[in-house]
C-alpha cells in the first residue's frame, strides 16, 4: 500500500534538507503509518488523506504558535469566507493566550457584543467542553455554526468573574468603514472595524465626503478593530502620514521590509485616534505610525499587542493550505508591539455604566484645544 503521508512529508522536507537527511528524519513517521495500516482495528475506515492531514496538523501544532495552522480544503474555504466579512457565528475575534481561547474583541452590532462579550474574556468552555489546549481553528469551528442555532460559552472575565452565556448564532456581516459628520463640532468621525481589501478606498471616500473647508479635525476610531491585511493597514496609515516608513517588518525568510506611505492628499487636520484593549494587529500598525510621527494622538486604553505577520506559504495539491507566522512588525521608530501594545497619549479609564462615550469626549476636547484662540472653543 502506498505510504502517501510519509512520501509527501518527505517531499516537503527536501526544501530544507538533503534527500538522505530528510528520509532519515521522517523514517519514524513512515513506521507509524505502516503500524497503523497493519495493526489498527479500524484501519480500513481511515483514508490516506486523513492520515496525511493529521500528520501535517500535528507537525504544525507542535510549533506552539496559535497563528500558524494547516487548513484542510474545507477549513480553508470557511476561513476565506470569514475574511470576506460575512459568515455565520457570534461575531468576535479570538486568539490563544497561555493555552486558553481569549477574546480579542467582539464585533460591533453582533450577537457576541449584545451578549456582553468583552475584550480579554477567556472562553473556558464551549457547549460544556473545556477549551484548554484547543487550537485557534478548533475554537473557531466550534463557536461558528448554522444561523439561528445556540452556542453556550463559559467565560472568565478579566476581573476573574465567571459567567455562562448562551448566544444565538447569526449571519455576520461587518462593514469595514462607518462615517459620520459631527456638525456641532465640525469634526469628521470615521470608524474602521476591520482592514480588508476595500478599507483604504472606503476610508478615503469617507474622509473626502466631509466638508473640508470647515472641518476642524478628524476622529479615527480603531477601538475593537482586530486588524486584517497588512496591505490595508499601509493604505489606511498612508491617508494620515505624508511620507516615510509606516511599518517595519522582519522575519527569517525575508530579512527586513519597510513599507512606506503611499502619499496623503488630504489636509493635515488635528487627528485623534481612539484605541482600546480590542485594537489589534493591523489596527495597531496604523495607530503606531500616527503616534510615532506625531501627526495625531492616541486616546483611550492600551492596545491588545499582536504584532505578528501570517502568510500563506504553501498550497498542497489536494487544496490544503499552510499558513505560518513569518515575521513580526515594528512601528516606524522600531518599537515592538507584540505582547506589549501601544500606550495612549491620553488615557481614559473604562467606565461600563457611563451614559456618554468618554473616549470620544476626550478626543473632541483635545481637538478643540488645537484650534486657534477665539475659534469655537
Amino acid at each position: 500500500m502506498m505510504r502517501k503521508a510519509f512520501a509527501l512529508l518527505v517531499l516537503l522536507g527536501v526544501v530544507s534538507f538533503g534527500a538522505g537527511q530528510t528520509a532519515a528524519l521522517f523514517q519514524p513517521l513512515g513506521q507509524v503509518y505502516d503500524a497503523i495500516r497493519s495493526y489498527f482495528l479500524w484501519a480500513d475506515q481511515v483514508t490516506d488523506d486523513q492520515l496525511l492531514q493529521g500528520a501535517i496538523k500535528g507537525m504544525v501544532g507542535s510549533l506552539g504558535d496559535p497563528y500558524s495552522v494547516y487548513f484542510t480544503p474545507e477549513e480553508y474555504a470557511k476561513w476565506e469566507q470569514s475574511l470576506s466579512g460575512e459568515y455565520t457565528g457570534v461575531g468576535m475575534e479570538i486568539t490563544i493566550r497561555k493555552g486558553w481561547v481569549t477574546v480579542v474583541t467582539p464585533l460591533p452590532g453582533t450577537p457576541a457584543e449584545a451578549a456582553g462579550i468583552r475584550p480579554g474574556d477567556v472562553i473556558l468552555e464551549v457547549d460544556g467542553e473545556s477549551t484548554e489546549g484547543w487550537t485557534l481553528e478548533q475554537a473557531s469551528m466550534r463557536i461558528r455554526g448554522p444561523e439561528g442555532t445556540p452556542v453556550t460559552l463559559k467565560v472568565r472575565r478579566p476581573d476573574g468573574k465567571v459567567e455562562v452565556l448562551t448566544i444565538v448564532r447569526a449571519r455576520i456581516r461587518v462593514e469595514s468603514v462607518r462615517a459620520q459628520y459631527l456638525e456641532e463640532e465640525k469634526v469628521g468621525y470615521v470608524r474602521v472595524l476591520r482592514l480588508d481589501a476595500d478599507t483604504g478606498r472606503l476610508l478615503a471616500q469617507a474622509l473626502s465626503s466631509f466638508p473640508l473647508g470647515e472641518l476642524r479635525g478628524i476622529v479615527l476610531d480603531l477601538r475593537n478593530s482586530p486588524g486584517g491585511y497588512l496591505s490595508a493597514a499601509v493604505e489606511v496609515a498612508s491617508l494620515f502620514i505624508d511620507r516615510g516608513v509606516v511599518v517595519r517588518t522582519r522575519g527569517p525568510s525575508f530579512g527586513e521590509r519597510l513599507y512606506h506611505s503611499r502619499g496623503n492628499n488630504l489636509p493635515n487636520l488635528p487627528l485623534a485616534v481612539l484605541v482600546n484593549e480590542g485594537t489589534a494587529s493591523g489596527a495597531e500598525i496604523v495607530a503606531g505610525a500616527v503616534q510615532d510621527y506625531g501627526v495625531g494622538v492616541l486616546v483611550g486604553r492600551k492596545t491588545f499587542g499582536k504584532g505578528l505577520i501570517q502568510e500563506i506559504v504553501l498550497r498542497l495539491p489536494d487544496g490544503g493550505v499552510l499558513k505560518l507566522t513569518t515575521g513580526e512588525y515594528l512601528t516606524p521608530k522600531g518599537r515592538k508591539v507584540h505582547d506589549v501594545g501601544l500606550t495612549p497619549d491620553i488615557e481614559v479609564e473604562r467606565a461600563e455604566e457611563a451614559e456618554e462615550d468618554l473616549d470620544l469626549k476626550a478626543a473632541l476636547e483635545w481637538i478643540r484645544a488645537q484650534l486657534p484662540v477665539g475659534v469655537g472653543r
